[in-house]
């Protein structure tokens, strides 16, 4: 890939990570709880993005957790807090600086805009029960999430003549749906625990709304 690429994509998530940081709901961090668990996930999710695998240069994965991230804090502080992991994991070593861009925006922007996507989705077309809220957005969601970015990371690194589209769909986005499987159980479960014991802490959650008597 040439570096006007990874340029053009440091240009495009500058755009977006200095609107999130404008219009970010920052209040919610004044409590100093929330703040908490935000740089907790912000931590925990840099610790889980290093432990990846791989099949050959540049074609890694690893579990997301960008639905727990959006359904707690919402699609901006989500995104600001996925780029920190992003950056984190980049000064590990892990990625190069140029590519820092590009991998900024198909992991945190893409991840976080699907969550979101899926969110309003099953919000507008599912019942407003509790049980739905979880198996619909923690689970399905997250399983769909994770797919539709390996999926984008495939057709991009395809359309930027980084390796053959062919062997990208047969032997590095399998892997993604696999991956599906565990995200959603893993982003089902915290989120469970969350809106069960700490259901302030998840910004998508009314109790008003999801637990009143239908």
């Amino acid at each position: 890939m040439g570096e006007e690429l990874y340029w053009a994509a440091w240009a495009v998530w500058l755009l977006f990570f200095a609107h999130s940081l404008w219009r970010a709901p920052w209040a919610r961090l004044k409590d100093s709880e929330h703040l908490n668990v935000w740089l907790g996930m912000v931590v925990l999710l840099t610790l889980l993005w290093s432990l990846k695998a791989g099949v050959k240069p540049g074609l890694g994965f690893h579990l997301l957790g960008a639905t727990v991230f959006t359904l707690s804090f919402g699609p901006r502080l989500a995104f600001i807090g996925l780029s920190f992991v992003m950056a984190g994991v980049t000064l590990n070593g892990a990625a190069g600086p140029l590519a820092f861009g590009a991998n900024a925006l198909l992991l945190a922007g893409l991840g976080v805009g699907f969550s979101q996507f899926f969110y309003r989705l099953f919000f507008r077309l599912l019942p407003k029960h509790l049980f739905v809220y979880i198996f619909a957005n923690s689970f399905f969601g997250a399983a769909l999430t994770i797919i539709c970015v390996g999926f984008s990371i495939s057709l991009f690194l395809a359309l930027a003549g980084a390796y053959p589209w062919d062997y990208l769909i047969n032997e590095y986005f399998p892997y993604f749906l696999l991956l599906g499987f565990s995200e959603a159980w893993l982003s089902g479960m915290a989120m469970t625990l969350f809106v069960v014991y700490r259901p302030e802490w998840v910004i998508t959650f009314d109790d008003s709304r999801y637990l009143a008597d239908k």
